[in-house]
């Protein structure tokens, strides 16, 4: 009982009794009680009597796991096929095994420094510990603009699914809307442990999605967007590709894209029943996910080639197209769900916080909460809208706003909580190392970040240009892209 007192405890300054209510107090959240929200997910019967009872609506070990997989994989795996076709075989999965390196290091670094600083919620708090109130501007302006932007992919996604399974039974425009609408009526759920169970849903279903189209690419004679010829069809799939610069750097800002999710683990940290548990839930669920990736897309691109379709679950055609978008549906919907809380939490928090609002279900509360929600929406729909081209939007997000929130800040907290530790001393090997490499991902961020725009641009340039591009608030289908 004791060991698991201070699991519940972790992150929570003091638990007390006030007019007959349970309450926690959190560092973020402030009073966490039954009478309002309960955003760490703390049972409050248990902080009373029964520490070992657990909830199924919680933010525990295994939830964590699957919160954080859900939020990885969902978009990102749909373009890897894409990418992988334009820097070959070689050099994509070389790119994607450095991409999930630097990722998986800077999910650590989250953790530690969330650890050593109970009161940062979101990665402008961190920004506002590193660099005082132009460090939070700027990354707090990041951080709604990537999620947004992921917002905006996922409402592009799903109206690619919708358009798959009904065979383009109405116009484009009508299904991502209404794709919007369901997202917002998921996504106004306020806690993220009462998601978890669509994570649970969404996650097994994507899996599944791309795993029958991974198999059906290996059995069919050809992919869908293969040329119908009389003799057998060979994939024409390349080791080394040989893409121009701005083709190349925007697949490896596609890649990144697929480890999107990592700045998104300050709020499910944030929100963990025990934060000490996050460092390992976070180490399985990189492995789980990379694996998903490089397996998914190197079979993939094997067998489909230079006619692997993007999202690639459009790539075996036919009937497999349609049952694989209808197994994704609920996938690509947790995902739109996690992906537009997470921003809708961020501002709720912000504008709500040091208020008795934030945790009570006061009017204010409510009003503030919903407006939050609807507004994230309202916006991603009209990116997803705006750049009805898949490949290009994903691009765009991981070059623009990937290294700003997946790779610079890290490098930069590190250097904060450690640079000290070599001053006045003989230096470590590990400081050594540790300073070398969080310094060269800040200079490599900042490459990424420039270079990868430029090619994203050039992208969403030729993709309008291109017969048949896609327009802004078109009823064309987007279903059948390559």
């Amino acid at each position: 009982m004791g060991e698991a007192k201070g699991d519940l405890d972790a992150g929570l300054e003091h638990v007390e009794q006030s007019a007959g209510i349970q309450q926690a107090h959190d560092d973020v959240f402030g009073e966490i009680s039954d009478d309002g929200p309960n955003f760490r997910n703390v049972n409050h019967s248990m902080v009373s009597s029964d520490y070992g009872r657990l909830t199924w609506f919680q933010v525990g070990f295994v939830g964590t796991i699957i919160l954080m997989m859900k939020t990885q994989i969902g978009l990102g795996v749909l373009a890897i096929p894409s990418a992988f076709n334009i820097l070959g075989m070689a050099p994509g999965i070389v790119c994607l095994l450095v991409m999930a390196f630097i990722t998986t290091w800077s999910g650590y670094i989250i953790g530690t420094f969330k650890l050593q600083h109970r009161e940062v919620y979101s990665i402008d708090d961190a920004g506002d510990i590193l660099f005082g109130l132009p460090g939070r501007v700027y990354l707090a302006t990041g951080f709604c603009l990537y999620y947004i932007f992921n917002s905006g992919s996922a409402i592009l996604s799903l109206s690619i699914g919708l358009n798959a399974v009904s065979t383009h039974a109405t116009c484009t425009a009508v299904f991502a809307a209404v794709a919007a609408i369901f997202g917002f009526g998921f996504s106004s759920i306020r806690t993220l442990g009462r998601i978890t169970w669509l994570a649970w849903i969404g996650l097994p279903c994507i899996l599944i999605a791309v795993t029958i189209v991974t198999v059906a690419v290996g059995i069919e004679d050809r992919p869908d967007a293969a040329p119908e010829t009389a003799s057998p069809w060979v994939s024409d799939w390349k080791v080394v590709g040989q893409p121009s610069f701005a083709q190349g750097i925007a697949a490896v800002s596609n890649l990144l894209f697929a480890f999107s999710g990592t700045p998104g683990f300050f709020s499910i940290v944030s929100e963990m029943r025990n934060p000490q548990q996050y460092p390992a839930a976070m180490v399985i669920c990189q492995a789980g996910v990379t694996i998903v990736y490089a397996v998914i897309g190197s079979v993939i691109y094997y067998y489909c080639g230079s006619y692997v379709s993007s999202p690639a679950l459009g790539s075996a055609g036919g009937v497999i197209k349609i049952v694989s978008y209808a197994f994704a549906l609920p996938g690509l919907l947790g995902t739109m769900t996690i992906v537009t809380h997470i921003p809708s939490k961020f501002i709720f928090v912000h504008v709500l916080r040091g208020s008795k609002h934030l945790s009570s279900n006061t009017p204010t509360h409510w009003m503030t909460w919903l407006g939050c929600t609807f507004g994230v929406t309202v916006i991603a729909w009209i990116i997803a809208s705006t750049i009805p081209v898949f490949d290009s939007l994903v691009s765009l997000i991981g070059a623009l706003l990937g290294p700003v929130m997946c790779i610079q800040p890290m490098g930069a907290m590190w250097l904060h909580d450690n640079w000290g530790k070599g001053k006045g001393q003989k230096k470590t090997t590990g400081w050594i190392v540790g300073s070398i490499w969080s310094v060269t991902l800040i200079i490599l961020g900042t490459f990424l970040m420039v270079a990868g725009t430029y090619g994203s641009v050039v992208g969403i340039m030729d993709a309008y240009s291109a017969s048949g591009g896609s327009a802004a608030f078109s009823c064309a289908d987007n279903s059948n892209s390559t």
